[in-house]
């Protein structure tokens, strides 16, 4: 079932109700949101009379773009006391993710879960596999998983796997028997109907980089990443064939699609042999499931994993608005805002050269990139944290969110600090809490728990949450064209006062139905006159009403008759 929340018939936001807050000269009424109407004796209140709260359904479309919160099951939650998530501790906690009920909007409201490997594997990560039918006894059984499913299938959570196809374990069994019958074949030649996993990898009797010794024999295997991780034959028919059942088996059993590891080492060095390989892939997943979402990790530039769309996949990662050095976090440590919004717009021309129905994958953060808490410092740091996941999240597509980035959590430098337990509480011993990766250091957090910040209605897990109930109540947010409104133009806003570096403006429309979305990206208000752009139609000033508001601080936004006050780092939403 569809979400749905109360809302004020003005502020299409958040739960609200209006409360009296001002004490000067005329009437304040302001919502936690952070919207305020009527600032001034005889200002504009865009209320009709008597207006209350109404209730209105979240309007999700049941389709790929969604809202997708990555796991790594080693560090969420922990059902049985070894201190290692499992299965059976994300299954308690799918009601923090979506609940499914439409009475409550006590959860987050992501519609999506990437899970990380769940598959068996000797190392932490598992992003080695040994078994691709099973799952890791870490976690818990196979019975474990399908319980998994049909309890998010309940709550409207499509469920992707992470799937690694560019290498596998050494423990697997397919590389195990490969090297067994190596050693035991003596100076003869091999036989690929003897051992049909030959073909599997690449063996070979020349040594070059990248490539260990096959242990007791002249031969050697390619690893690239590791030498414990060898590298997949990817030309193999056999092979193939063996990742058609592996995706069949899954799908059937009720996953959703797949997130695809790696995708630009399929064939290191040769991007068109990478893009014909997913090509195939595509096709192969398709045809199993036709609505089966799949997207794509390839970490490069913006116009070289741009070409990868080519290949009919759904998604690609957009790397580019990502970490620290990415577009977001530049934005908010002073670049010009205007390079978020034109960027946005760039998108579908930069995109759809290589496939028309692509559906983008912003996402902020994950397990390969330090924590997000830790790109701002100063007395702003708090309202940057926030603004960053909600411009993640205001991106159109399917937008990914690593767990614990709601909280705030801390983590950089090596793999293992990325992957600190989640936060549940401030209590190491509290049930349900994990003891992280092995050999991770003490990862001091800079806010407080799930815990203190539930309570908390300023805090960046309630910021958080609205934003995502925004993004799922206004369809035009995932799944709209993006236009960048520049100042004193045609079309554009007029910036009254302020700083306009700071200042975003951009337009979406999906299926004819427009919203405008204004940013503040610092920490100075501003004032702006949006009154000579044109939305569904209609002149700004003449109609549009807000749709939604988020701030980040204790100032609201006021807006009457096409003019915004806007404090810094904050949000508004017209239509």
């Amino acid at each position: 079932m569809r979400k749905r929340i109360r809302m004020a018939a003005a502020v299409l936001a958040a739960a609200i109700t209006l409360v009296a807050c001002g004490t000067d000269e005329g009437t304040e009424e302001r919502t936690n949101d952070g919207t305020k109407e009527g600032t001034e004796e005889g200002a504009d209140e865009r209320t009709e009379e008597g207006a209350g709260t109404t209730e209105i359904p979240l309007n999700v479309p049941d389709d790929n773009y969604r809202t997708y919160y990555e796991v790594f099951v080693y560090s969420f939650c922990d059902s049985d006391g070894d201190g290692i998530g499992d299965l059976q501790g994300l299954i308690s906690r799918l009601d923090y993710i979506n609940d499914g009920d439409d009475a409550t909007d006590s959860d987050l409201g992501c519609n999506g879960i990437w899970l990380m490997p769940v598959n068996p594997s000797p190392t932490y990560h598992k992003y080695d596999v040994a078994d691709y039918y099973g799952i890791d006894e870490q976690y818990g059984t196979l019975e474990d998983f399908q319980e998994l499913l049909e309890e998010c299938d309940k709550r409207g959570i499509k469920v992707i796997m992470d799937l690694v196809l560019n290498h596998s374990s050494s423990q697997n069994p397919w590389f195990q028997e490969a090297c067994t019958y190596l050693q035991e074949l003596g100076d003869a030649e091999p036989d690929q109907e003897e051992c049909p996993y030959l073909d599997y990898y690449h063996f070979t009797k020349e040594q070059s980089g990248g490539y260990y010794a096959v242990e007791g024999t002249d031969w050697y295997y390619e690893a690239q990443f590791w030498s414990e991780m060898p590298d997949f034959n990817l030309d193999s028919e056999a092979l193939r064939a063996e990742f058609e059942e592996i995706t069949r088996y899954w799908l059937d059993m009720g996953v959703g699609g797949f997130r695809l590891d790696a995708v630009k080492e399929y064939y290191s060095g040769a991007p068109q042999s990478n893009i014909a390989f997913l090509s195939w892939l595509n096709e192969t997943v398709k045809a199993q499931k036709e609505d089966a979402y799949l997207v794509g990790e390839a970490w490069l530039s913006l116009t070289d994993y741009a070409q990868y769309y080519s290949s009919g996949i759904d998604s690609l990662f957009n790397f580019a608005f990502a970490d620290k050095d990415g577009i977001i976090a530049k934005v908010l440590n002073g670049s010009p805002a205007s390079k978020y919004g034109d960027t946005m717009a760039e998108l579908t021309e930069i995109f759809g050269a290589y496939q028309e129905d692509y559906i983008d994958a912003p996402f902020y953060t994950n397990h390969d990139m330090g924590r997000s808490a830790g790109y701002y410092a100063g007395d702003d740091s708090a309202c940057q944290t926030k603004m960053a996941g909600a411009m993640n999240l205001f991106m159109s597509g399917s937008a990914f969110l690593y767990y614990g980035e709601e909280l705030g959590m801390k983590g950089s430098g090596k793999d293992e600090n990325k992957r600190a337990p989640m936060y549940w509480s401030m209590d190491s011993e509290q049930e349900g809490m994990c003891d992280g990766p092995p050999d991770m250091d003490e990862v001091k957090m800079k806010f407080e728990s799930l815990e203190e910040q539930t309570a908390d209605e300023d805090s960046i897990y309630r910021y958080y949450k609205k934003a995502i109930q925004i993004r799922n109540q206004n369809p035009e947010i995932a799944r709209g064209t993006v236009e960048s409104l520049a100042e004193n133009s045609a079309q554009g806003y007029t910036l009254e006062e302020g700083n306009g570096d700071c200042v975003c403006v951009i337009r979406k429309n999906y299926e004819g139905s427009e919203l405008l979305l204004v940013f503040v990206t610092g920490a100075e208000p501003v004032r702006l006159d949006l009154s000579g752009i044109t939305l569904n139609g209609t002149a700004v000033g003449e109609s549009a009403d807000i749709r939604a508001a988020l701030t980040t601080g204790q100032e609201p936004i006021s807006y009457a008759d096409g003019i915004a006050q806007m404090p810094g780092f904050s949000i508004l939403i017209l239509k």
